[in-house]
C-alpha cells in the first residue's frame, strides 16, 4: 500500500481548488466499471414505462447494458425493453447507418414503442456518426419519437452525464399544454418521491403530483409535463431541462436538493410555494422548529469531531457546511467537483473554520493508508464498517436519506451524526481499557 504521507502530499486543500479540475485522482482509473454514461442512460429509460432503449456501439456495451436490465422488472427482463445494435468492424469503418436502419425496422415492427431513446456508445461517437440526424429521420419515417443520447465515456467520470442528457432529451417529446396547478418531479433518482415528506406537504396543501422523472412515468406524462405550474428539482442531473422547460413553455423552477441546513430548506420551501402563489403551509413552520432543535441537540456530542467525508445521498458541499456549523472538523472532502461561482456561499463558511484536503470520489483504497496518520473520528459513506472500528473510526451511515426531501433529513442526520460520534467515544473506551 501506498505511504499515507505521500498520498497526503499528492491532494490539494480546499482553499487552493478554483475548479474541478484541481481535484486530485488518487487512482488513475476515477470510477472504473460499469459507472459509465451509459448505465446513468439506462437508469433514466427505466423509469419511463413505455419507452425503448436501443444501444448502439460494440458487443461489451450491448452485453453489460442488457446484463444490467434483464434482472430489472421495469425493464421486463430478457426480452424487455433494453435492445441493441451490435457493430462490427465493417460498421465502424463505413459507418452505422445500414445496421441501424435495419434494427430500427426490427424494432418497430416487434416492440410497437412510443418512444425510443438511442444510446451511442463511444465507438460511435469516435467515427462521428450523425446519431441526431438519425433520430430525427426515424421520428419521421415512423411517426415515432426518436431520442439520440450520446453517452462517449471519454469525455465524462461517471454515469451521472448519461442521467442528464437522457433526462434533456425528453424535451423533444413536451407538447404545449393549458396550464394547471399541479408540479413535476424532476430528477428523483432513489427511493419513493410518494414517502417523502415534501409529497405529503403538497398532499396537504392540494397540489397534485405531475410527471416524476426519470423515477416512474410514461410517454404521455411527459407530453403532458408543460401543463404543469412549477418544476421541482431534487437533482442537479435535471437542472439542464428545467432551464430549457423555462425557456420554452415558461414553467419556473424550484430547486429543492437533499438539503440539510433547515435554515435553506426552509427558503426552497418559501420559494416553492410563493411560486406556486398559495399560502406556505402553518405546519411548515413547525417542522422548522423541530429540524432546528434537532441540530441544536447533537450539537455538544459533535464539537471538534474529526470526519473524512466519502459518498452520501446529499449535496457535498452543502452537507459539509452544515456539519461544520454543528461544530465537526472535515479533515478530507471526496468530492466530484467544487465550482467556486456556484458553491460559494458553502466555501466561505467551511473556509472559515477549516481548510481539508480535497480528492476525488471513489477512491478508498488508497485513502486507507491515511487514516492512521490523520486519525479520523468518523468516516461518511461507504466504507467496510469492520475495517475501520479495527482503526477505532466509527461510520456514518446516510443511505436512509436516499427517500427523504425537507426537514425530515435535518432530524435524521443530526441524529445520525451523534450516534456514530458517541460510538467512536465507546471504541475510545475500549482502546483504554
Amino acid at each position: 500500500m501506498i505511504d499515507g504521507k505521500e498520498i497526503l502530499s499528492r491532494l490539494g486543500k480546499l482553499r487552493d481548488v478554483t475548479c474541478s479540475k484541481d481535484i486530485a485522482q488518487l487512482t488513475y482509473a476515477m470510477f472504473p466499471g460499469t459507472h459509465c454514461p451509459l448505465m446513468g442512460a439506462a437508469m433514466a429509460v427505466r423509469g419511463i414505462q413505455d419507452a425503448v432503449l436501443l444501444v448502439v456501439g460494440t458487443d461489451e456495451c450491448a452485453y453489460y447494458t442488457k446484463h444490467m436490465t434483464i434482472h430489472s422488472d421495469d425493464f421486463g427482463g430478457l426480452q424487455g425493453r433494453c435492445v441493441s445494435a451490435v457493430l462490427d468492424t465493417r460498421d465502424v469503418t463505413f459507418g452505422c447507418k445500414a445496421k441501424l436502419d435495419q434494427a430500427v425496422a426490427e424494432l418497430v415492427a416487434e416492440y410497437s414503442p412510443k418512444a425510443v431513446f438511442i444510446v451511442t456508445t463511444c465507438v460511435v461517437e469516435i467515427i462521428g456518426d450523425d446519431a441526431d440526424a438519425f433520430a430525427d429521420s426515424y421520428s419521421e419515417q415512423y411517426g415515432i419519437p426518436f431520442m439520440a443520447v450520446h453517452t462517449e465515456h471519454f469525455k465524462c467520470e461517471n454515469h451521472l452525464p448519461g442521467l442528464e442528457r437522457t433526462i434533456t432529451a425528453c424535451l423533444g417529446l413536451m407538447e404545449d399544454r393549458p396550464k394547471t396547478g399541479t408540479v413535476n418531479l424532476l430528477g428523483q433518482r432513489m427511493g419513493s418521491f410518494e414517502t417523502t415528506e415534501l409529497a405529503r406537504v403538497l398532499r396537504e396543501a392540494g397540489v397534485g403530483i405531475g410527471m416524476q422523472l426519470p423515477c416512474g412515468c410514461t410517454v404521455e406524462d411527459i407530453r403532458d409535463a408543460a401543463s404543469a405550474r412549477v418544476n421541482i428539482v431534487v437533482n442537479a442531473i435535471a437542472l439542464p431541462l428545467a432551464e430549457k422547460m423555462q425557456e420554452r413553455f415558461g414553467i419556473p423552477y424550484v430547486f429543492f436538493d437533499k438539503f440539510t441546513d433547515p435554515d435553506r430548506i426552509y427558503a426552497t420551501y418559501r420559494h416553492l410555494f410563493e411560486a406556486l402563489d398559495i399560502p406556505l403551509p402553518a405546519a411548515l413552520e413547525t417542522l422548522y422548529e423541530q429540524a432546528k432543535a434537532a441540530a441544536e441537540a447533537s450539537k455538544p456530542a459533535l464539537q471538534g469531531v474529526r470526519y473524512i467525508y466519502g459518498n452520501t445521498p446529499f449535496d457535498c458541499l452543502e452537507f459539509n457546511q452544515f456539519m461544520v456549523s454543528l461544530g465537526m472538523v472535515p479533515q478530507i472532502i471526496q468530492t466530484v467537483s467544487v465550482e467556486p461561482e456556484r458553491d460559494k456561499a458553502y466555501l466561505t463558511d467551511i473556509l472559515a473554520k477549516s481548510d481539508p484536503y480535497v480528492t476525488k470520489t471513489a477512491n478508498i483504497a488508497p485513502l486507507q493508508s491515511v487514516y492512521d496518520i490523520l486519525h479520523p473520528d468518523l468516516y461518511l459513506g461507504h466504507e467496510y464498517a469492520a475495517r475501520l472500528r479495527k482503526k477505532g473510526i466509527a461510520m456514518v451511515r446516510s443511505d436512509k436519506a436516499s427517500s427523504m426531501l425537507g426537514f425530515e433529513i435535518t432530524g435524521f442526520i443530526a441524529g445520525e451524526l451523534a450516534r456514530a460520534a458517541n460510538e467512536f467515544r465507546e471504541y475510545q473506551k475500549e482502546v483504554r481499557a
